[in-house]
């Protein structure tokens, strides 16, 4: 420790350093976010909680082709298959368990009638493992409830697809 380090700790050179950085902060700009007043900007690519989709005509959009559940990486999703009367096929159980899921998008990007997406939705939680485990009627009811934002999202995402 030389003559200069000595000197410089005896007036508690690091300490009034430290205070100036302080200091200057204090009177900055604030930007922290008051959360559930405020809410930051959101991409329209955000992944969140997931949703099946209907066509305009109320039917359900997924053909039970299970690429969503072949290409997820965590094994969440869970499809059963049914033929209808006229020879197409519908999903009877269409089960997504969000405690194995990753959020990677890749079940939306894997489906060819965009039936399963992804919403903005941040904002949901469950108290106890079940209530975070959607069967179909939940999803579907999670995407008529948000179509219109899922729609313009879609459109605006169009040149990108």
């Amino acid at each position: 420790m030389g003559a200069r380090d000595f000197i410089g700790s005896l007036f508690l050179r690091e300490l009034f350093k430290g205070m100036a950085v302080t200091g200057r902060y204090l009177f900055a700009r604030k930007i922290t976010v008051q959360y559930p007043d405020e809410k930051t900007p959101q991409s329209n690519r955000f992944r969140g909680l997931h949703a099946l989709r209907r066509y305009p005509n109320g039917e359900e959009r997924c053909i039970a082709c299970k690429l969503c559940e072949a290409v997820c990486p965590a094994l969440a999703i869970t499809i059963d298959m049914a033929e209808r009367d006229d020879g197409s096929r519908r999903t009877p159980r269409y089960d997504l368990d969000l405690t194995k899921c990753i959020f990677c998008g890749f079940c939306e990007e894997a489906c060819p009638v965009d039936a399963i997406v992804l919403t903005r939705i941040f904002e949901y939680h469950g108290e106890t493992r079940g209530d975070l485990y959607y069967t179909k009627q939940m999803l579907l009811a999670v995407g008529d409830r948000n179509e219109a934002q899922i729609a313009a999202d879609r459109a605006q995402d169009a040149p990108y697809r």
